[in-house]
């Protein structure tokens, strides 16, 4: 077995539908969207991915008993949109290959239209107004995606699009399936949440597939981590100021 797909209901017509995978990866940009999206637009599960491929560990939930890491697919009839969210990606070669030609197989056998995938560029230092990228398998899409503020000069701006992110617009392609990766600027540090990014993305994917989503909720959360980034930078300098005058005092 490969990829078990356990559907969640009963089987819908998913005709034209655009997919939006955004699993974890740098700064959790891509996540950040689709669990976003899942909540506001009141997705409805419609299957989960089970493989030997995912991580050997279980999660504690809030119910304080554990659970498998999960990769789901969600449907949001309004829109006709299949977003694709996860606690984690495949955690080989082989398993992020057979995973996207089996999320491929699926795309294909209900008639889907086209593919976009989400992640972010790693940078050193956190950006003020992150700039979106966007590459794809194919010129017309990456033109359609094309924005005043989404650049398609990508070259030498990042190095291999590692991933389902990347490795879904390969395979896609073989296909002929038409998809586009929209990757924004973030911090490339493990414990970062790139909300400012995912903004971004959100605004390019509000704009070019008519969301009309309500921002109110993500704002809160920026200015709320941005906060607790103040807090702990001034703690940080107090903490250095002490431990300066501790110095020259023992000295």
């Amino acid at each position: 077995m490969e990829w078990k797909i356990e559907y969640a209901g009963k089987k819908q017509d998913f005709k034209d539908a655009v997919l939006i995978a955004g699993l974890p990866g740098i700064g959790n940009v891509g996540k950040i969207v689709v669990d976003f999206l899942i909540d506001e637009l009141k997705a409805v599960k419609v299957c989960e991915f089970f493989s030997y491929h995912m991580p050997h560990s279980v999660f504690v939930k809030e119910d304080n008993l554990i659970g498998l890491p999960k990769i789901e697919l969600y449907y949001i009839k309004s829109k006709n949109l299949l977003v694709l969210t996860g606690d984690t990606q495949p955690i080989d070669e082989s398993g992020t290959y057979s995973f996207c030609d089996a999320l491929l197989d699926f795309f294909q056998d209900n008639n889907c239209k086209e593919i976009i995938t989400l992640g972010g560029i790693g940078l050193g230092s956190v950006p003020k107004l992150p700039k979106v990228y966007a590459t794809g398998n194919d010129k017309e899409i990456v033109k359609k995606y094309k924005a005043a503020k989404v650049s398609t000069k990508i070259y030498g701006v990042v190095g291999p699009i590692i991933g389902v992110s990347g490795l879904l617009l390969g395979l896609s392609g073989k296909r002929s399936i038409p998809a586009v990766s929209l990757l924004a600027e973030t911090l490339g540090h493990p414990m970062y949440l790139g909300l400012k990014g995912s903004r971004e993305l959100l605004k390019v994917l509000d704009k070019k597939l008519d969301l009309k989503v309500d921002f109110k909720n993500l704002e809160k959360e920026i200015d709320e981590l941005e906060s607790k980034m103040k807090l702990s930078e001034e703690l940080g300098k107090v903490s250095k100021r002490k431990n300066n005058r501790d110095v020259s005092y023992i000295g």
